[in-house]
């Protein structure tokens, strides 16, 4: 299951901080300091958290203003708290068909809601009941009386009402009335939470920059404290150490095994600072190191008990070795989170999110690029993470469309959006020094600029103003500097931070950009010209359009074939695609992905236009040029 959106409500300083969307690999939550980022991201890993299960509590965590409405809730009724919105994967929704039927499931968005007086939470689920129905029935060899009455029904509960009234129940009719008898109040959704949506729900791991693993321990104490669930984030870290080194607390207890046991844990820290290695570059001369202790005299509880297990880090070139806890805090962070986290996801039994709160805090800049590489490399690809930060080396400036703005507005609490240019100057102050001096500069060359989503489209741009002025009419006029941003999630970001309301700025944008409705309340705002926002599908005359979609989809599949030659075994053809689909470019994305071809690359078409323009001109329909001289003409009635 995928988590698509969240929505908290009463939890500390968040009253209502809208609904924002998830992306399905990362979100980062941008916000100052005290803004309720990690209000937020606690609120969304007590919902279902991978440690032991905490109920919200409503004296410490409501919002304190708010103590009267909080009375005036029934005592029976639960006060939401977190509402996520999941999708279904197709394994997932098979499952329940195998189970139920064909359609059991009419949807595979589900919303889960958790909050105050409520210890399991509750899921919304959409079920078909007479697809189940037809599922129950099917196949049976029934007597005519008993399939008249079996017929009859038109509920489940009608149908196992029918069947427990029978004289005589056949052994076929028995095992129905047993499964509907097995399930929640007879009910088939209640069925589906029960079996197959709640045991699929993800679990969320929360690791904050203060969880480090600690450099010296009291083995008795930590038995204690594990035995009485009081252990903190950094010490479970710690355990998942030995666990990798299979070994346990109470082996520490016994004298004879002190050297295998620190052997073995340094051939588990070892296996963990490899992987570390592969993304701190600040350092690669550093070894952690494990050591079994008798307490020193006169220390101080807990560690006036022993034995003593002690962690620490040697520095190959100084030659030298420090407590664990008091080394950089940076390698500190790398190596507890991956310690904590690698024994969490080898046991996990379900899908993981992970919820980072201010990673890396301490960390240098560069230090910072390696925790994205981290993120992006190792976590996004198996998990969906979401992190906070105020900081801007963790914003990716390639990822802004991944960026939701946390700011604490007065009056009315902690708010989460996507509409970063909603935000004040500080919160958006991360954002505008991630994309750095040289990406504001660059937009600054012309009066007039043209955004694009991509280098492809300026390419296409400049073949088809060639063609169309060839013809002897207009192109696309010479004024616009055409400016490719290198994706559709950065549109609404870089007209809104970077001043597009004191340039002629024009927005190209194919029609199913999820980012349109974002710069359209640009427009709405006055940031934007008011006919600044042109899409593609003004020209093509379809709901919606990508900028392929201006050629004929044979000429366009000529493009393909040729860029892809050496991977099609046999050339592509409008017959081989989902006619259905009006964007051809969606079309190919899915063929590729069902016959395994890799992800489709928007600009090899291009490019391949472009090296053979001699031979693949000529062959460019009239239809395509008369849409290009429609889509030139719009675009050059916004100049003055």
């Amino acid at each position: 299951m995928q988590l698509t959106g969240a929505h908290v409500t009463y939890y500390r300083s968040v009253e209502d901080s809208g609904e924002f969307a998830i992306e399905p690999d990362v979100t980062c939550l941008v916000g100052k300091n005290e803004s309720g980022k990690t209000a937020v991201l606690q609120a969304i890993f007590r919902s279902n958290p991978v440690e032991a299960d905490k109920k919200f509590d409503e004296i410490v965590d409501f919002p304190s203003r708010h103590t009267r409405l909080r009375k005036g809730w029934n005592a029976d009724q639960m006060i939401p708290v977190v509402k996520l919105s999941f999708r279904m994967g197709d394994d997932e929704i098979e499952k329940i068909e195998e189970d139920l039927g064909e359609g059991a499931v009419t949807d595979p968005n589900v919303v889960y809601t958790r909050g105050y007086r409520d210890a399991r939470g509750r899921m919304s689920v959409q079920v078909d009941e007479k697809a189940v129905l037809d599922h129950l029935r099917k196949d049976l060899d029934l007597s005519s009386a008993a399939a008249t009455a079996i017929g009859a029904a038109t509920t489940i509960e009608e149908l196992f009402a029918a069947i427990t009234s029978l004289d005589e129940v056949p052994s076929a009719l028995q095992q129905v009335a047993e499964r509907i008898g097995g399930w929640r109040n007879h009910s088939a959704r209640l069925h589906v939470v029960d079996k197959h949506v709640f045991p699929a729900m993800p679990k969320f791991v929360y690791f904050a920059d203060y969880d480090t693993m600690p450099g010296k321990v009291s083995i008795p104490d930590l038995m204690r404290r594990r035995a009485q669930d009081e252990l903190k984030r950094g010490e479970h870290a710690l355990l998942s150490l030995l666990s990798m080194a299979g070994a346990k607390l109470e082996d520490f207890l016994a004298t004879d095994n002190h050297e295998r046991l620190t052997r073995e844990l340094e051939n588990a820290s070892n296996l963990i600072s490899d992987e570390v290695f592969e993304y701190w570059s600040q350092n690669n001369e550093l070894e952690v190191q494990l050591k079994i202790l008798p307490p020193e005299q006169n220390a101080q509880p807990p560690l006036h008990e022993g034995p003593i297990l002690e962690v620490r880090v040697h520095n190959h070139r100084h030659r030298a070795s420090v407590p664990f806890d008091e080394r950089s805090r940076g390698f500190v962070w790398f190596f507890s989170f991956l310690a904590y986290f690698n024994q969490i996801e080898e046991d996990a039994e379900q899908d993981l999110i992970l919820l980072l709160d201010e990673p890396g805090l301490s960390l240098h800049g560069r230090a910072q690029e390696d925790l994205l590489r981290l993120i992006d490399d190792r976590l996004a690809p198996k998990h969906q993470v979401l992190y906070t930060t105020h900081s801007p080396f963790l914003v990716s400036p390639d990822h802004l469309d991944r960026v939701r703005t946390v700011v604490d507005q007065d009056k009315v609490g902690t708010k989460v959006s996507a509409e970063i240019f909603k935000a004040d100057e500080d919160t958006i102050f991360p954002l505008l020094t991630a994309m750095g001096i040289d990406m504001t500069q660059t937009l600054f060359i012309g009066e007039h600029n043209l955004l694009l989503e991509g280098p492809s489209d300026l390419i296409y741009l400049d073949v088809l103003t060639d063609v169309v002025e060839k013809g002897g009419q207009r192109g696309l006029d010479p004024r616009w500097v055409k400016i490719p941003i290198g994706g559709a999630g950065k549109l609404s970001t870089f007209v809104s931070l970077l001043g597009a309301n004191k340039l002629n700025v024009a927005v190209l944008v194919d029609s199913s950009t999820k980012d349109v409705s974002a710069v359209k309340r640009l427009r709405e705002n006055g940031q934007l010209g008011a006919n600044g926002l042109v899409q593609i599908s003004e020209v093509t005359g379809t709901a919606d359009a990508d900028i392929e979609d201006l050629f004929e989809t044979d000429f366009y599949l000529d493009l393909v074939n040729l860029a892809y030659a050496k991977e099609l075994t046999t050339p592509l053809t409008a017959a081989d695609l989902n006619a259905h689909d009006p964007r051809v470019v969606r079309q190919i994305e899915s063929y590729f992905q069902q016959n395994s071809l890799g992800k489709f690359n928007h600009y090899r078409p291009a490019a391949v236009l472009v090296r053979e323009q001699a031979t693949l001109l000529p062959k460019i329909s009239s239809v395509t040029v008369s849409r290009a001289v429609q889509l030139f003409a719009r675009l050059n009635g916004l100049l003055p």
